[in-house]
């Protein structure tokens, strides 16, 4: 095929974006950038007295282990709880074919003295849209209306903004240790959450549920 000036434009395009995304990676894998913006997305924690806990899902695997950003979130309920900073907790989660999150959740609370009767669960959601909606329906009846919102500090903003719409005051407590990791893997990963969460504010934005 003859060079043309419209070929010659395009393969310039594709080479800068070739390097933009070789420069991106490597900032993003060997620098504290995304560190950086999860602090700065992250809503300025208010672990105060509230009526509960919510815990929103993550993961969990067929046999029945959580995964690092699962165990996170319910570890850091459980120590809130502890705390005083409430008198329930809501423990949500998913399902992959065993045991479900939210069951491994309250298994855990309860090994850690939580009462039975403070812990409720609930495994029926996927979007953050329907977990909001199934917390309404777990505390709208207990007469509860301030919640601790336990989530990672890049999901907070959006799960915070969900869960209000539902007629909740929401306390934004990011499961979050907010440390320097040295493994290039683990930035990337955060990387990649952060991005998942801007677009899914964009389309919840766009969807009106936000």
């Amino acid at each position: 095929m003859a060079w043309t000036p419209r070929k010659g434009r395009r393969d310039r395009v594709s080479r800068v974006i070739g390097l933009g995304g070789i420069v991106f990676f490597l900032v993003t894998a060997f620098s504290p950038l995304a560190l950086r913006l999860n602090q700065w997305a992250a809503p300025r924690p208010q672990l105060v007295p509230s009526d509960a806990i919510v815990v929103l899902g993550a993961w969990v695997s067929p046999s029945g282990t959580l995964n690092l950003e699962s165990l996170g979130r319910t570890n850091h309920a459980i120590e809130l709880y502890r705390r005083g900073l409430a008198q329930l907790l809501v423990l949500l989660g998913t399902t992959n074919g065993g045991p479900t999150e939210a069951d491994v959740r309250a298994e855990l609370a309860r090994l850690h003295g939580i009462p039975a009767d403070a812990i409720l669960t609930e495994s029926r959601v996927h979007s953050t849209r329907e977990k909001a909606a199934r917390v309404k329906a777990l505390l709208q009846s207990r007469g509860a209306r301030t919640i601790l919102l336990v989530t990672n500090a890049a999901h907070l903003p959006r799960a915070r903004r969900v869960v209000e719409r539902a007629g909740f005051e929401i306390h934004p407590a990011a499961s979050d240790d907010f440390t320097e990791s040295g493994a290039p893997e683990r930035r990337l990963t955060l990387m990649r959450e952060l991005v998942g969460e801007f677009l899914g504010w964009i389309y919840y934005r766009a969807a009106g549920y936000i």
